[in-house]
Parts: structure tokens; C-alpha cells; sequence
């Protein structure tokens, strides 16, 4: 995850869009909330990864993110003492999301139980959504929620 330091490591948390941290994830603070963005993977202005990593790596799209779901194994685990799911690819690879929880306000919330990993796309319909990888032990899928909520980043490199 963007700004860990160990594979199961949380890292940092960020809102959509935003390439920093914050002492408190608002509406009032976002800076995307409610603006018109296509999706900015690869684009150091919006997205965490690249602003941060730079280089080749950047944040997963929606479809990246559904591929993972659809055509991965994904097997509930502790890695180090952390809870997360460990997501092996067809080619029997595998990497660790660790379950890192979320930010509302100044608040951390679901920390060991639920990860919450943003893309880097917005979701079509409304301009104060945007696509993330959201699971608990026992489900995972792609959904759409607010984007001023503080969510972790697991990038990907071309």
C-alpha cells in the first residue's frame, strides 16, 4: 500500500483523487467531491500512487479492480498478525491486501475487519462517487462510494 513500510502494512490513507494525507477526511475538505474527473490513472495530479511512487506506478482503474474480483482466488488470512485477504492469480501469483479500514472525519474505522482500496475511477453516474475494492472476511466485491472518505491505495506498475 502506498506510504506502508511491510507488505501487510496499512499505509497511508487518502482521499479520492488527492495525492495527501489529512488530519480529517470531510465533504467540506475534498477536493473532488462533486467535480466532473475522468478516471486519472497514471496521473500524478489526482492520483496517490504516481504523485508519491512516481515512476510507472499508479493507481488500478474500475476494470483492474474487477478483474482482480472476477478471475482471482481470494482466501481470508493473517499475515504477520494482520487480517486481510491473500489474492492469488491465475498464474499463481499472490499479493496481500491488508483489511486497513477506513477514514471519516478524524476517525479510523473497521481497522482489522474491512479494507477499503480506492481506484482510479469515477463512478459515471454521480460526481461524489467513485469505484473502490471493498471486502470483510467471507466477501469482496466493487462498489461505488462517497469521495471525500479516507481509503488506502494498493497501486499497480506498467
Amino acid at each position: 500500500n502506498v506510504g506502508a513500510t511491510t507488505p501487510e502494512g496499512y499505509g497511508n490513507y487518502y482521499a479520492w483523487g488527492e495525492t495527501s494525507t489529512k488530519t480529517s477526511y470531510d465533504q467540506s475538505n475534498s477536493v473532488t467531491y462533486g467535480q466532473q474527473i475522468s478516471d486519472f490513472s497514471g496521473n500524478a495530479t489526482y492520483d496517490a500512487a504516481r504523485a508519491n511512487w512516481g515512476s510507472t506506478w499508479r493507481m488500478p482503474t474500475y476494470a483492474e479492480m474487477q478483474e482482480l474480483e472476477n478471475n482471482c482466488t481470494w482466501t481470508w488470512t493473517t499475515q504477520s498478525g494482520v487480517n486481510g485477504y491473500r489474492v492469488t492469480g491465475p498464474n499463481g501469483n499472490s499479493i496481500f491486501f491488508p483489511a486497513a479500514g477506513y477514514c471519516r472525519g478524524s476517525s479510523r474505522y473497521d481497522v482489522g475487519e474491512y479494507g477499503y482500496y480506492w481506484s482510479s475511477s469515477p463512478y459515471e453516474s454521480y460526481t461524489y462517487y467513485a469505484y473502490y475494492l471493498f471486502f470483510y472476511s467471507g466477501n469482496f466485491n466493487v462498489a461505488w462510494d462517497l469521495r471525500y472518505f479516507g481509503r488506502t491505495v494498493r497501486p499497480v506498475s506498467d
